[in-house]
């Protein structure tokens, strides 16, 4: 009788492959790699010549979580051809339009084409519309291997819920979605996530089932957190302190404490166009999922907006006027600066012709530059006429007014809060926030 698949894993007769080694497929080929042995393949040549030096090069895991870990590091096409169980977590970008940009996926799936083997699984992490792993990859996999879907590899698909920066909700303790092709690939899929995820997993009906389920946890908090935006548009216009309503109507045991922001990021600003363009696709134009990206969407716009009329009411020139802007992340405490809203700011102050600075601990100047053509600065100088705070990194958090007041040109400068941290604390100051 033929072994299983969980089988061979656990008795190192087999190997796993993880395809992408970002955010989401480190730290699981980590966990893995403690239990079974495991490839982790990444095409950037240098960000696995860090990790073969216990190097996270997202800056997420410590290098202690190296050790102990049967693990090789390689971006050669050919070092995955005795891999058995692949896992794909690559990113699923959009583009300049806002429609999905499936190229990392087809070309991760091309990859496991060319080693894949009879037997074996591909098990997909990344965000996708309900029924782009059938639709879309499956037919790839079976083009470039020569293999027949089904008869000769399986397939799955288990969601990523990977949250950086939380040390909380850790990759262990998160109930892990699986899916697989047939009640054959999701028991044994459910079996080898359960060796790494404590919390156990849940077996979703179907592959698009488990697709949509990711989809519409994002989308869930986009659109929540787009109608705490625009509530905040209509107080400020009332002169009402958003954070003073949310506190009081927090009270009630019903509230969803939600709280207004900038939306970016690799998932609540992306994952809801990747719905939006399927609906399409299928006849049905999304009425509520696209308002709320179009309100999230221009927090960064109407930020800057704000500041410039708060320095207009002072009397002075905008064009003369100097800007701090304090986190350039796409969240806290974090170094990611993919799809930052914290840019549309920037790009909403200088088209004012304000001078602006920016600056963050964890950002790298080189990626911002290369990213957005917007440089970092080493230290806040100590004439600004308003000061931004974008991104509540902890080394912002400790701060006071007196911190503030020494950076301010004159006793007229504005501290803009985005997220409120500082609501009873700016006294003095002229002071605005969401």
């Amino acid at each position: 009788m033929n072994s299983s698949i969980y089988d061979k894993l656990i008795n190192k007769e087999a190997k796993l492959g993880v395809i992408g080694l970002g955010y989401v497929g480190l730290p699981i080929a980590l966990e893995f790699a403690k239990k079974i042995k495991v490839v982790g393949f990444d095409i950037n040549e240098e960000r696995v010549n860090m990790m073969r030096n216990n190097i996270d090069p997202s800056n997420e895991i410590d290098s202690s979580q190296f050790n102990q870990c049967d693990i090789h590091f390689t971006n050669k096409i050919e070092e995955l051809s005795d891999v058995s169980f692949f896992i794909i977590a690559v990113p699923t970008p959009i583009d300049g339009s806002n429609l999905p940009n499936l190229s990392p996926l087809l070309n991760a799936t091309n990859t496991v084409g060319k080693v894949l083997n009879k037997g074996d699984y591909v098990v997909f992490e990344s965000t996708v519309y309900p029924g782009c792993t059938e639709d879309d990859c499956i037919p790839v996999l079976e083009k470039v291997s020569k293999l027949n879907f089904k008869e000769d590899f399986m397939v799955g698909y288990s969601p990523e819920r990977i949250n950086p920066g939380d040390t909380e909700h850790t990759l262990k303790n998160v109930i892990k979605v699986v899916s697989g092709c047939c009640e054959k690939a999701v028991d044994q899929i459910g079996k080898i996530y359960e060796l790494v995820i404590e919390a156990g997993v849940y077996k979703a009906s179907s592959i698009k089932v488990a697709e949509a389920s990711k989809i519409i946890e994002n989308t869930q908090r986009d659109v929540n957190i787009a109608l705490i935006n625009e509530l905040s548009i209509i107080f400020n216009k009332l002169q009402i302190n958003t954070f003073d309503v949310l506190e009081a109507a927090g009270t009630k045991w019903n509230f969803l404490k939600f709280s207004p922001g900038l939306v970016g990021g690799h998932c609540i600003g992306v994952d809801p166009y990747y719905l939006t363009h399927k609906a399409k696709q299928v006849g049905y134009h999304s009425k509520v999922i696209t308002s709320g990206r179009y309100v999230n969407d221009s927090m960064g716009f109407y930020i800057g907006k704000q500041t410039v009329k708060k320095i207009l009411a002072t009397g002075k020139h905008i064009q003369e006027a100097k800007i701090l802007v304090m986190g350039a992340t796409f969240k806290e405490d974090v170094s990611d600066i993919r799809n930052s809203k914290v840019i549309d700011i920037i790009n909403e102050l200088k088209s004012f012709q304000v001078k602006v600075d920016l600056v963050d601990p964890n950002a790298s100047s080189e990626e911002m530059e290369l990213e957005y053509g917007v440089s970092l600065i080493e230290k806040p100088t100590n004439d600004y006429d308003a000061i931004i705070v974008a991104v509540n990194h902890k080394e912002y958090k400790i701060m006071n007014e007196r911190d503030f007041r020494l950076m301010m040109k004159d006793d007229l400068g504005i501290v803009v809060d985005v997220k409120g941290i500082f609501k009873n604390s700016i006294n003095n100051l002229e002071y605005w926030s969401l």
